[in-house]
């Protein structure tokens, strides 16, 4: 069921030497040389270290570059249960998603306008995307409703002639800090009474300088503002753009995020499976290389065992990631439908569980920023919100487990 063509093998271990010998080398410095120069909270002033483009020609040079798209031309061609493999591996480095062009939310956005951009949305937003000229934004929760019900959006994009009229305001808006982030995806509320609640929503490209789009600030998460990437608040105001800056049509917002956020969610999750490897070989790194109270570290309380049980719980996280990546490459997304809310609970928990141990196990230095544990939590933290909580995914498995037995889940009038 698991088995890899000899090319997606070759992708895999080009990926795994690359990580190994140009990024690992250096990812602490080029840290550390990111919080010098973006030490606050002050977007307009935030830039990336220079070295950030030498690793990106790197990868380029190596083919390793838009390794998530299955475009055999404008991207490595792979499945998505072979580009799991690739994104576990990046996923032990904080850098390597940005670095071979893979990174969140571009990776989604780039998706969308594959799938179902125009031609002209390819030409003019998807191929310098592709190219890594600049960047993009994903907008679509919202500070004054409970996002985790989409359909509470209060944004709106209405049809005013040959325009399209935008109005809300979005937070936690992923890539809003970028200094080259120059297109919004903005997902909005188009109302139109012919059609029911599901087909009301539309997504819509919007430049980052259109008139009217105001970034209010970016948000820290655990007091860390992710520069110069970033997530923040942004307001739009009687923003105009033409109507051709729908993708896929009005009212097509929900079909397109679901076909961009299947693929996503195992992108996501195979990158915290490789966070858990990360964070579980520094646990026991750290826990033999010390000693306290005559023995190791790692020898000491239960922290055997709980090294037993990181192990069992990563390796259950990904059979379940590519399980759920294989019916949606053989069957298609809807087949896969309980897999993928299935894994959106398991990884990132499990990446949080381990990443908590292996913070016990460093003591102070587990808490600060001389390893990468601390974002890697973060990022665990994080994504038990992204992209649905936890409970909507397992509202959405008992739902699916109830129909299979014949029950109705819909509510009585």
């Amino acid at each position: 069921m698991f088995e890899l063509s000899e090319r997606a093998q070759d992708f895999i271990s080009k990926t795994k030497n690359f990580i190994e010998n140009e990024i690992e080398p250096i990812e602490a410095d080029f840290w550390h040389e990111v919080h010098t120069l973006n030490p606050d909270g002050n977007w307009k002033n935030w830039t990336w270290p220079a070295q950030l483009e030498t690793l990106k020609d790197k990868a380029k040079q190596a083919g390793l570059w838009n390794m998530f798209l299955p475009d055999p031309e404008l991207g490595a061609g792979l499945s998505v249960q072979e580009y799991a493999h690739i994104a576990e591996l990046s996923g032990r480095s904080l850098l390597a998603p940005t670095v071979f062009n893979c990174n969140a939310p571009d990776s989604g956005n780039m998706e969308v306008l594959w799938r179902y951009g125009s031609e002209q949305q390819k030409q003019q937003w998807l191929m310098p995307l592709l190219a890594g000229k600049i960047r993009s934004v994903f907008c679509m929760t919202e500070p004054a409703v409970a996002s985790s019900d989409a359909t509470n959006m209060q944004a709106t994009a209405v049809v005013d002639g040959d325009e399209i009229v935008l109005n809300g305001r979005k937070w936690w808006s992923s890539g809003l800090g970028d200094p080259n982030a120059k297109i919004i995806i903005f997902m909005a509320h188009t109302p139109d009474e012919n059609k029911d609640r599901h087909h009301q929503h539309s997504m819509v490209l919007v430049p980052v300088d259109t008139k009217g789009v105001t970034i209010e600030r970016m948000l820290p998460v655990f007091g860390d503002y992710d520069a110069p990437h970033g997530h923040g608040e942004i307001s739009f105001d009687n923003v105009r753009v033409p109507v051709e800056n729908f993708i896929g049509g009005a009212g097509q917002g929900f079909e397109i995020a679901q076909g961009r956020l299947g693929p996503g969610r195992i992108h996501h999750c195979m990158r915290c499976i490789g966070a858990a490897e990360k964070s579980l070989e520094l646990m026991i790194d750290r826990g033999m290389s010390r000693k306290a109270f005559g023995k190791e570290l790692l020898k000491l309380g239960g922290n055997l065992e709980r090294v037993a049980e990181a192990r069992v719980a990563i390796d259950q996280a990904r059979l379940l990631t590519l399980y759920a990546a294989y019916k949606m490459d053989t069957l298609g997304n809807m087949a896969a439908l309980t897999e993928i809310s299935a894994i959106k609970v398991v990884a990132p928990s499990v990446l949080e569980k381990v990443v908590d141990m292996a913070m016990q196990l460093h003591g102070g230095a587990g808490v600060s920023k001389d390893t990468p544990l601390t974002g890697f939590f973060a990022q665990a933290r994080s994504l038990r919100l992204a992209d649905g909580p936890d409970e909507v995914h397992k509202g959405m498995i008992a739902k699916l487990e109830l129909v299979k037995r014949g029950y109705s889940t819909r509510k009585k009038a």
